[in-house]
């Protein structure tokens, strides 16, 4: 939730350009967390990572 100022939240209160950027950075940092978890994941047959999880805790 945002904090308020009286009785508007203060995004309300930001300028456009301000909401754009903000726009922009968080599609920025979502494509990076994607990125990431694409090549976490590249290239590995599929329920290997789990048959190698139940492996280790045993």
């Amino acid at each position: 939730m945002t904090t308020r100022i009286g009785s508007k939240h203060i995004a309300q209160h930001r300028g456009k350009a301000e909401r754009l950027d903000i726009k922009r950075t968080n599609i920025a940092r979502e494509a990076v967390r994607q990125a990431e978890a694409r090549a976490k994941y590249r290239n590995v047959p599929k329920g290997l990572i789990k048959r190698q999880e139940a492996a280790s805790a045993t």
